[in-house]
């Protein structure tokens, strides 16, 4: 994809119930595989909510303390909710979950480019769902979701090799 222009980007957008910790755990993780890769400049990435409790805050401190104790230290993100332009404007969607692909199926509007996909159906380990550490009270939580998602977001990209535009 050398030379390839702004119009070829390929995009992807992660999305959980309130995008403050599975998504921009997911989004973070992305981003950070994309520049290793050195095709960071070949994407589109983002994240976003079901919900809108959030919107205009940012991630949860145990997910950035999570994203820094890992590595990830250049992450910046301020939580906006989905909406129908995202369907029209991502190449694939993920969720988190089963409520996660019932809420997008709900709402993703007829003729949209956007495929639904969840993300745990690309990890190895064969754990289809990325539970969310919001309401527990362990740190634990999320780096089990942060190795969860590391795992799926590799798998994914290599499912991506070799396959053209």
């Amino acid at each position: 994809m050398a030379g390839a222009g702004a119009g070829s980007k390929k995009s992807a957008l992660f999305i959980c119930l309130g995008n403050i910790c599975r998504s921009p755990i997911a989004e973070a993780v992305f981003l950070d595989l994309l520049e290793t890769k050195e095709q960071r400049d070949q994407w589109h990435v983002d994240s976003a909510a079901i919900g809108d409790w959030h919107v205009g805050g940012p991630p949860d401190k145990r997910t950035m303390k999570t994203l820094k104790k890992k590595g990830v230290t250049n992450y910046k993100h301020v939580v906006r909710q989905i909406n129908v332009e995202d369907f029209h404007k991502f190449d694939v969607i993920f969720g988190m979950d089963k409520q996660n692909m019932r809420d997008l199926e709900d709402i993703q509007p007829k003729g949209s480019k956007a495929v639904l996909e969840m993300l745990g159906t690309y990890d190895p380990n064969g754990k289809i769902i990325i539970d969310d550490p919001y309401y527990g009270s362990r740190i634990e939580d999320f780096e089990e979701v942060y190795d969860q998602v590391v795992r799926c977001c590799e798998a994914y990209l290599k499912s991506l090799e070799g396959k053209t535009s």
